[in-house]
């Protein structure tokens, strides 16, 4: 974590993280008309690249501690932070998140959603609906005194009732200014833990659901996170503001 202090964001801020996660959802929209067989995810990368640069904004993961491209990639067996490469070319029935973070003009806007690769199987298009859903119930659970733990806990019930089981190695984060900073989100947990909500705080909730078990290994390359039996996973994120009644998502067009 960057900064572990609590940054509660003013009516100009969230003016501004609307700015930028609406550029996100744009641009993750974008990308999402070029996913189909025979695209390669540095195709992705590099049209992701140049609309940003286009549009006058940065990519922020181009470069942080180390990552090499602009944005994450991840395939199948792939939990996160896949490396977009030449080699990985898109087949038919895969499924693919992209994770997006541009940075407009200071602020970053964080999402990211898994796609399918023309038509996935039975097994495949359930482990994405239902991510998609664990997402959603967790969006439901934030307000002013709910606490994190409801958040996990409400994506935690649904997932495993269903037959999934939830990451525990990567959470959601804060953001705003910062890349990564508080509070921490898992997506895993109990209700009535954790710290309370309050109006001002941005945050991401980002769950990593996997059709086998919920270990993951990370690659060589120190990024690439894959489940340790190689079988799926999913995920979708949203960057969200708790405000004074509710929650507003940021990452939307």
């Amino acid at each position: 974590m960057e900064r572990e202090t609590l940054v509660l964001l003013s009516t100009r801020e969230l003016a501004k993280m609307r700015e930028a996660g609406r550029f996100a959802a744009n641009l993750l929209q974008r990308l999402a008309e070029l996913v189909k067989p025979g695209v390669s995810t540095l195709e992705l990368n590099d049209q992701a690249e140049q609309w940003t640069q286009a549009h006058g904004a940065k990519s922020a993961p181009l470069g942080y501690h180390g990552f090499p491209k602009s944005i994450c990639t991840s395939v199948n067996e792939v939990v996160c932070h896949g490396i977009p490469n030449a080699k990985q070319v898109l087949k038919e029935g895969d499924i693919i998140n992209i994770d997006v973070t541009p940075i407009v003009d200071g602020y970053y806007g964080d999402t990211s959603k898994t796609f399918y690769v023309g038509h996935p199987s039975a097994r495949a298009k359930k482990l994405v609906e239902v991510t998609e859903e664990c997402l959603t119930r967790a969006i439901a659970e934030v307000k002013p005194g709910a606490r994190i733990g409801d958040i996990g806990a409400a994506i935690q019930e649904y997932a495993e009732g269903e037959g999934f089981s939830v990451v525990r190695d990567f959470v959601g984060h804060g953001v705003g200014r910062i890349f990564h900073t508080a509070p921490q989100v898992p997506h895993y947990g109990k209700r009535d833990t954790g710290m309370r909500l309050r109006p001002g705080m941005v945050f991401t909730i980002e769950p990593m659901i996997n059709e086998g078990t919920w270990e993951v290994q990370v690659l060589k390359d120190k990024w690439t996170a894959v489940t340790k039996d190689r079988k799926l996973s999913a995920q979708f994120e949203h960057t969200v503001a708790v405000t004074e009644d509710g929650v507003e998502v940021l990452t939307l067009c």
